[in-house]
Order: structure tokens, then C-alpha cells, then sequence
């Protein structure tokens, strides 16, 4: 008789959220720590420039396993939502109320301005509505979040989505480096730059990163502007499902909340500094933590930023983006300056 034993199958353990997700946020987090330690050794270098400079670098250099992917996107997703609600803690609520009522008002201009230009521009380009929907409110809004958000009320397909996020992407990049340079010879006080950038840019991320190359009181008082973009979705959205509704189209599906958790996350801890008295150790901590999520979340954005989107969206697209992100500048620009 044959005694000899079949081994029994090795079962391969089911991969828990975790661990799916510690090979990319642990990349992540090791380049914003690489960026801070840069930043201490050369100060004129914001840890926020260097983590998303690697991010480009990374990608272009390396193929990133996919194991890292699902990490990747929580980076720059819901670890920037994170860094932003901690940003809080360096923003007292009366320097929010300081924006006062002109800010705002061009902070409308801005969001209008932006997507309706853009709309009538990428109809005499002759370039698909969805996508020139998708690139108006992803370029006037928030970004990548916005065109996510409007998504399901446009008849935009997968690579309608990808071609205006990549854009959102690349644009936003070059916007760090660039309006640094276009408002440095001009004589502007930080404030004021900073109003531009967080009225003109297009990613919270890449927000931060400008500021935080301007310094001063540049950042928070750019992301509180940016943020009252943010604001701005939830009546786009609402518009865009009575518009779909209208014509005929597919029921328009949830709305999203009128005001982001993540804002809400940062309005809270702005009112924890505004009214408690936190010692100087616990606001250094805050703003260590701080640098290393949004470092985190921009060496994720950077990976996204690939030479490969010029060939994959083709020329006209990248012309209306061009056009789209002087759009937003000019009105910003205009608005920002006659209020100062």
C-alpha cells in the first residue's frame, strides 16, 4: 500500500486593507521624509516642492511596482485630506473671517468665470463637451477631486476622466513653478500672492506647495482661499444635475456633501486655535506632522505627472488646458489686486 502523503495546498493568506495598502503609503511617506530632511539642510527648499520634484523624478525613472499603486492613491487622496485638517492648527478662525467679503466675491468670479470661459473655448476648439466639462471644472474648482465629482453628471467616459485628471496634474505642476516666477518681479506683498495662488492654482497640494515657496503669511491664507473654491462644488454640481435632468439625461446621482469632511476638519482645528491656548511645542508638532502628509500627497501627485500624457491627450486638449489656466490666472490676478 502506498502510504505516501499528498502535502495539503499552501493557502495564499486574503491581503487585508493594510497590507494592500503599506507597500505605497510607506513609499509616500519615506519620500516626504526624504523632503524634509532636504529641507533642513538647504531652508530656501520647501519639503513640499522637493516631495513632488521626486514624485516627477520617481516616475519618469522608475516603474513602480503595482503592488504600490492602491498606497499611491490613498497618498493623494484622503492622507492630503488629513495634512489640510492639520494645516488648521496654524490658522486662527479670525484670519478666515480677515478674507472678508470682496475675497469671496472674487472667489465666485473666479469659479464662474473659469468654467463658463472654458466651456465656450473648448466648443470653438470643437472638443468633445464632457471632456471640456471635466477640464472647466477641474481647472475652476479643485482639481482632481472636482472632475471626480462631476463625473457622473457629464456623459464622460474613463478616458475623458484620465485625460482631465493628467491635465489637472501636469498644469497644476507647472503653476508651482511658475507663478513664483511671473509674481516675484512684480513688487507683491506675500499676502497678496497668496491670494493669487489659492484663487488660481488648481490642486490643494500644489496650493500649498506655492505657498509654501512664497513663506510668509503666503500658505494659510492661500489654502483659505483655495478651500472657499472647494466650497464652490456643491453648487456647481447641483446646476450640472438640473442642466442633465433637463436635456434628458440619466438621473444625476448623490450630491456630495455641501461643505468636504476634510473642510470641516480644518475649520475645527483653526477654532481649536483660535480659542484654546495650545503651547508653541504642540503648533511645532502640528506643523511637522503637517509637512509630512502634504509631502506625502504631493510625491504621489508627482508621480502623475508623465510625459506620456502629451501623446495620450493630444494637442488640443493641451492647448485648452493652456488656455484655461491663463483663464484662472487672469481672473484671480485682476480680482486679487483690485481688492489690494
Amino acid at each position: 500500500m502506498d502510504t505516501t502523503r499528498t502535502p495539503a495546498p499552501r493557502l495564499t493568506p486574503t491581503p487585508t486593507p493594510a497590507t494592500r495598502l503599506a507597500p505605497g503609503l510607506a513609499l509616500a511617506f519615506a519620500a516626504a521624509v526624504g523632503a524634509w530632511a532636504v529641507q533642513l539642510v538647504v531652508p530656501a527648499l520647501s519639503a513640499l516642492l522637493v516631495a513632488i520634484l521626486l514624485g516627477v523624478v520617481v516616475t519618469h525613472v522608475w516603474r513602480m511596482p503595482e503592488a504600490v499603486g492602491p498606497g499611491m492613491k490613498v497618498a493623494a487622496k484622503r492622507v492630503l485630506r488629513l495634512g489640510i485638517v492639520v494645516l488648521g492648527l496654524q490658522l486662527a478662525l479670525d484670519d478666515i473671517l480677515a478674507l472678508g467679503f470682496g475675497v469671496l466675491a472674487v472667489v465666485v468670479v473666479i469659479v464662474a468665470g473659469g468654467i463658463l470661459g472654458t466651456l465656450a473655448l473648448g466648443r470653438w476648439m470643437s472638443i468633445p463637451r464632457p471632456l471640456t466639462m471635466l477640464i472647466a471644472c477641474g481647472f475652476s474648482i479643485c482639481g482632481a477631486a472636482a472632475v471626480a465629482a462631476v463625473e457622473g453628471n457629464t456623459d464622460s467616459d474613463e478616458d475623458d476622466v484620465a485625460s482631465a485628471i493628467g491635465l489637472v496634474v501636469l498644469f497644476g505642476t507647472i503653476m508651482i513653478f511658475l507663478l513664483p516666477l511671473l509674481l516675484a518681479p512684480l513688487g507683491i506683498d506675500d499676502r497678496t500672492r497668496g491670494l493669487i495662488a489659492g484663487g488660481s492654482i488648481h490642486e490643494v497640494a500644489q496650493v500649498v506647495a506655492v505657498g509654501g515657496i512664497i513663506g510668509g503669511g503666503a500658505l494659510t491664507v492661500a489654502v483659505v482661499v483655495k478651500l472657499a473654491r472647494v466650497l464652490m462644488l456643491a453648487p456647481v454640481i447641483f446646476t450640472l444635475s438640473l442642466v442633465q435632468r433637463r436635456a434628458g439625461g440619466t438621473d444625476a446621482g448623490a450630491l456630495p456633501p455641501i461643505v468636504p469632511l476634510f473642510v470641516l476638519g480644518f475649520l475645527a482645528m483653526a477654532l481649536v486655535r483660535t480659542f484654546l491656548p495650545l503651547p508653541s511645542a504642540v503648533l511645532d508638532v502640528g506643523q511637522f506632522v503637517q509637512t509630512l502628509l502634504l509631502g506625502a500627497a504631493m510625491f504621489a501627485l508627482g508621480t502623475g505627472v508623465h510625459v506620456s500624457l502629451l501623446k495620450k491627450v493630444g494637442g488640443r486638449p493641451l492647448v485648452l488646458g493652456v488656455v484655461s489656466t491663463a483663464l484662472v490666472f487672469g481672473l484671480a490676478f485682476m480680482g486679487m489686486i483690485l481688492l489690494g
